[in-house]
């Protein structure tokens, strides 16, 4: 089967239909191993195909702005180098600024690929936040990986209480891509302490 509609647009990522695609947005300011770390695990522990890093224009959550998208992109195209992992400015492309609003996008332009939001243990606590996320969990299945210090925190949000009865258990981690959400699976990881904030505030970026 080849590629979708929508795939050959200019710097859109080419996916076929039945494929499972892990998304995991952020503003990568700057990208490090610990966004690697938690892309190669979310590969395996919730049977994706392939893994898109969506380098996005901007958080609308934090107030100030990030570094140049071109200087985020080249940042991040060198540290990442899987077969399986694309790194995309589609947000920019597509004109979105919240996640709800990207997912709506990427389903319309790519029909009959399954897509799977990932996210760190911390953005689970604040999911309640964003804009439209009850939406976002009832139609995209979502794939939470532990960070230092954030488990019982992202364990105790809102977005878990409301969902509790939506989590996969830990042995059906795997089967997260193929499920009907609502649905959710929290896999904890031996993590890498490293954040963008750290490098950031020590001059490395």
């Amino acid at each position: 089967m080849g590629p979708i509609r929508g795939a050959n647009l200019h710097g859109f990522p080419v996916a076929k239909a039945g494929q499972v695609i892990g998304l995991l947005g952020g503003s990568f300011d700057p990208a490090h191993h610990g966004h690697v770390h938690i892309t190669k695990a979310a590969l395996t522990r919730f049977g994706l195909d392939k893994v898109w890093w969506l380098v996005s224009p901007g958080n609308p959550l934090k107030r100030n702005g990030p570094a140049p998208l071109s200087q985020r992109m080249q940042a991040a195209q060198a540290l990442m180098r899987h077969p399986r992992v694309t790194i995309t400015d589609i947000e920019a492309q597509l004109g979105t600024r919240h996640t709800a609003q990207t997912l709506v996008a990427l389903r319309r332009h790519y029909p009959g690929v399954r897509f799977v939001w990932l996210m760190g243990a911390d953005n689970l606590a604040q999911l309640h936040r964003w804009q439209d996320w009850r939406w976002i969990m009832d139609n995209v299945p979502v794939g939470v990986i532990a960070r230092p210090d954030d488990r019982i925190s992202a364990r105790l949000s809102k977005a878990a209480r409301i969902y509790g009865a939506a989590q996969l258990p830990d042995r059906a981690s795997h089967r997260l891509g193929r499920a009907q959400a609502p649905a959710w699976s929290f896999i904890n990881l031996p993590m890498s302490h490293q954040s963008s904030s750290a490098i950031r505030a020590r001059g490395e970026w």
